[in-house]
């Protein structure tokens, strides 16, 4: 059974609220390193990482990995086309949730 509400538009990679937030941190910037996201957000590295593989493995954010000679290795972010889609679904369909809400002021 399928519903027209847009409840059913809900993404749960991307509702999930951190992973939210990693998207909406990145939907502002064109890529961002780990350790950028990480402070902006306030997560520990382990669970910024944990996150970052779901949205990876779902195609909604690359991780790329710069090893400059000699130096430190960096790991850079992004959100993809098809994060930057699925962000933007997301938010459309809690807006539209939101505005079913009756204003009881």
């Amino acid at each position: 059974m399928t519903s027209d509400h847009p409840v059913s538009q809900i993404d749960e990679t991307v509702h999930q609220r951190y992973r939210l937030g990693i998207m909406a941190f990145l939907s502002g910037v064109e890529r961002a390193d780990f350790r950028t996201a990480r402070e902006e957000l306030g997560l520990t590295d382990g669970n910024l990482n944990r996150h970052l593989v779901l949205l990876a493995d779902a195609g909604f954010v690359d991780v790329t990995k710069v090893a400059p000679e000699g130096k430190r290795t960096r790991t850079w972010l992004s959100l993809t086309p098809a994060g930057r889609a699925a962000l933007d679904e997301h938010v459309r369909a809690l807006r539209s949730i939101i505005d079913s809400v009756p204003d009881r002021t």
